[in-house]
């Protein structure tokens, strides 16, 4: 399985430096949660591992066809049936067979409901149900239970679970305690901050 390897990184979003100095690493079977003030960069650091811009400073390894993203779009197609979305979306990712997808997200009674007709909350298991169909094994997941009520989260945290028990992994943002999710990366401390960015100006830190 796919391992991603995260050094130096420098993020930023608008010409605005956010993050700097950030270091990790990801491996099959972990889920790691992302905690910060809001503002601080956890979506634009999650855009950057998937490739959707480019990092200010160091560097992502992993294997492209490795990602999947979801971010706080669903990604979804209003006039297509749930399951003309999915079918949609696992053929993009070379993949065939969405009955698990339709299972796992508790789907099945909606399959030919056209997603303009599903609730925010069943539109959101659609859109994490595509995770499924990707066949990728590594998850970046920003805010994956907004819209979620409890006992949808709690189907979410099933198939999370059952992704890492398959060797997967996964880069969380969420204010959300979600069970099992023991390994936390606190972005604070690499804040870019007046005086960071000052001494890497001046040779004094590492430069952007």
């Amino acid at each position: 399985m796919a391992e991603l390897k995260v050094t130096d990184l420098g993020v930023g979003r608008g010409g605005l430096p956010l993050l700097r100095g950030l270091s990790f690493t990801l491996s099959p079977g972990q889920a790691l949660m992302l905690r910060g003030a809001n503002g601080i960069g956890k979506t634009t650091l999650l855009r950057t591992v998937a490739g959707l811009q480019r990092p200010e400073a160091g560097q992502v390894k992993v294997t492209d066809e490795a990602l999947a993203f979801s971010g706080h779009s669903d990604g979804v197609k209003a006039t297509m049936t749930v399951t003309e979305n999915l079918s949609f979306w696992a053929a993009v990712f070379g993949q065939s067979g969405i009955e698990d997808a339709l299972l796992d997200m508790d789907l099945l009674a909606l399959a030919e409901r056209p997603a303009r007709d599903l609730s925010a909350g069943q539109r959101r298991r659609l859109g994490l149900a595509r995770l499924l169909v990707t066949g990728r094994p590594i998850w970046l997941l920003d805010e994956p239970t907004v819209s979620l009520d409890v006992a949808s989260a709690t189907l979410f945290e099933t198939v999370l679970s059952k992704h890492l028990g398959q060797g997967g992994s996964a880069l969380i943002s969420s204010h959300l305690n979600i069970k099992g999710m023991t390994d936390v990366l606190t972005l604070t401390p690499y804040r870019a901050t007046i005086e960071t960015l000052t001494d890497a100006s001046l040779g004094l830190g590492d430069a952007w």
